[in-house]
Protein backbone atom coordinates (compact mmCIF):
# COMPACT_ATOMS: atom_id res chain seq x y z
CA UNK A 1 0.00 0.00 0.00
CA UNK A 2 2.77 2.94 0.53
CA UNK A 3 4.37 1.73 -2.73
CA UNK A 4 0.69 2.33 -4.21
CA UNK A 5 0.44 5.91 -1.93
CA UNK A 6 3.82 6.81 -3.39
CA UNK A 7 3.30 5.98 -7.16
CA UNK A 8 -0.31 7.52 -7.03
CA UNK A 9 0.26 10.54 -4.76
CA UNK A 10 2.04 13.01 -6.86
CA UNK A 11 -0.02 11.56 -10.24
CA UNK A 12 -3.12 12.99 -8.42
CA UNK A 13 -1.33 16.41 -7.46
CA UNK A 14 0.08 16.76 -10.99
CA UNK A 15 -3.75 15.83 -12.68
CA UNK A 16 -4.89 18.74 -10.10
CA UNK A 17 -2.41 21.23 -11.23
CA UNK A 18 -3.45 20.49 -14.70
CA UNK A 19 -7.10 20.88 -14.40
CA UNK A 20 -6.34 24.03 -12.19
CA UNK A 21 -4.39 25.22 -14.91
CA UNK A 22 -6.46 24.14 -18.37
CA UNK A 23 -9.24 26.82 -17.73
CA UNK A 24 -7.13 29.55 -17.05
CA UNK A 25 -5.26 28.25 -21.18
CA UNK A 26 -8.66 27.89 -22.23
CA UNK A 27 -9.53 31.24 -21.74
CA UNK A 28 -6.50 32.84 -22.77
CA UNK A 29 -7.64 32.40 -26.99
CA UNK A 30 -10.85 33.99 -26.46
CA UNK A 31 -9.54 36.98 -24.85
CA UNK A 32 -7.12 37.36 -27.16
CA UNK A 33 -9.61 36.72 -30.42
CA UNK A 34 -11.71 39.43 -28.47
CA UNK A 35 -9.53 41.92 -28.44
CA UNK A 36 -8.59 41.81 -32.20
CA UNK A 37 -12.07 42.25 -32.76
CA UNK A 38 -12.60 44.64 -30.31
CA UNK A 39 -8.93 46.48 -32.29
CA UNK A 40 -10.40 46.02 -35.98
CA UNK A 41 -14.03 47.45 -34.98
CA UNK A 42 -12.87 50.35 -33.48
CA UNK A 43 -10.46 51.08 -35.92
CA UNK A 44 -13.14 50.49 -38.65
CA UNK A 45 -15.52 52.94 -36.54
CA UNK A 46 -12.78 55.47 -35.83
CA UNK A 47 -11.95 55.51 -40.13
CA UNK A 48 -15.25 56.31 -40.93
CA UNK A 49 -15.61 59.06 -37.97
CA UNK A 50 -12.51 61.10 -39.59
CA UNK A 51 -13.97 60.83 -42.91
CA UNK A 52 -17.45 61.82 -41.89
CA UNK A 53 -15.08 64.83 -40.14
CA UNK A 54 -13.13 65.70 -42.73
CA UNK A 55 -16.82 65.92 -45.06
CA UNK A 56 -17.97 68.29 -42.30
CA UNK A 57 -15.43 70.21 -42.08
CA UNK A 58 -15.29 70.51 -46.18
CA UNK A 59 -11.42 69.42 -46.20
CA UNK A 60 -12.68 66.54 -48.74
CA UNK A 61 -15.45 66.92 -51.13
CA UNK A 62 -18.81 64.96 -50.89
CA UNK A 63 -17.46 62.96 -53.81
CA UNK A 64 -14.11 62.30 -52.15
CA UNK A 65 -15.65 61.09 -49.03
CA UNK A 66 -18.57 58.94 -50.90
CA UNK A 67 -15.57 56.79 -52.25
CA UNK A 68 -13.72 56.90 -49.00
CA UNK A 69 -17.06 55.31 -47.64
CA UNK A 70 -17.25 52.69 -50.19
CA UNK A 71 -13.91 51.62 -49.20
CA UNK A 72 -14.77 51.26 -45.43
CA UNK A 73 -17.90 49.58 -46.19
CA UNK A 74 -15.94 46.83 -48.06
CA UNK A 75 -13.53 46.72 -44.77
CA UNK A 76 -16.77 45.99 -43.18
CA UNK A 77 -17.89 43.63 -45.44
CA UNK A 78 -14.57 41.52 -45.31
CA UNK A 79 -14.33 41.48 -41.68
CA UNK A 80 -17.90 40.13 -41.25
CA UNK A 81 -16.46 37.30 -43.46
CA UNK A 82 -13.51 37.04 -41.44
CA UNK A 83 -15.30 37.12 -38.69
CA UNK A 84 -17.48 34.37 -38.86
CA UNK A 85 -15.27 31.86 -37.76
CA UNK A 86 -12.86 34.25 -35.50
CA UNK A 87 -9.89 36.43 -36.52
CA UNK A 88 -6.46 34.67 -37.48
CA UNK A 89 -3.62 36.53 -37.66
CA UNK A 90 -3.64 37.15 -40.86
CA UNK A 91 -6.78 38.16 -41.33
CA UNK A 92 -6.08 40.71 -38.59
CA UNK A 93 -2.90 42.15 -40.35
CA UNK A 94 -5.22 41.96 -44.41
CA UNK A 95 -8.16 43.78 -42.17
CA UNK A 96 -5.35 46.60 -40.66
CA UNK A 97 -3.17 46.77 -43.67
CA UNK A 98 -6.73 47.60 -45.63
CA UNK A 99 -7.59 50.11 -42.57
CA UNK A 100 -4.13 52.27 -43.08
CA UNK A 101 -4.33 52.08 -46.93
CA UNK A 102 -8.15 54.03 -46.42
CA UNK A 103 -6.06 56.49 -43.48
CA UNK A 104 -3.22 56.81 -46.23
CA UNK A 105 -6.05 57.70 -49.07
CA UNK A 106 -7.82 60.41 -46.09
CA UNK A 107 -4.35 62.49 -45.72
CA UNK A 108 -4.04 62.62 -49.35
CA UNK A 109 -7.28 63.79 -49.71
CA UNK A 110 -7.38 66.66 -47.04
CA UNK A 111 -4.01 67.78 -48.71
CA UNK A 112 -4.70 67.50 -52.91
CA UNK A 113 -7.44 70.40 -52.81
CA UNK A 114 -8.61 69.69 -56.01
CA UNK A 115 -11.80 68.04 -54.81
CA UNK A 116 -12.44 64.95 -56.83
CA UNK A 117 -11.25 61.19 -56.11
CA UNK A 118 -8.09 60.03 -56.56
Amino acid sequence: MRKFTKAVAPALIAAMGLAAVAPGIAEAAPRHQAARHYDIRSDINGLRANIDRAAARRTISQREATGLRRDVVNIQRTYGQYARGGLSAQETRVLGARVNAVYAKLRMERHDYDRRRG
